[in-house]
């Protein structure tokens, strides 16, 4: 499944360093997940939605719909 992440971050007019900042996650970390490099766990999921004023399931792509 795909994080959006980035698309959200953008969406906010957010940097990598101020949502870095914002949730205590590294940029390397926000980075990787961005790139599809590595899968967040939840808890990254929790402290990026609340940076970004979201909720968690909108930080994903439903291919099903």
């Amino acid at each position: 499944m795909k994080v959006l992440t980035y698309e959200a971050r953008v969406r906010k007019n957010m940097t990598l360093q101020t949502l870095a900042k914002k949730t205590g996650i590294s940029k390397t970390t926000l980075n990787n997940i961005e790139n599809q490099n590595v899968s967040p766990t939840l808890d990254q999921l929790r402290l990026i939605a609340v940076a970004l004023d979201t909720k968690i399931t909108a930080l994903f792509i439903d291919k099903y719909k």
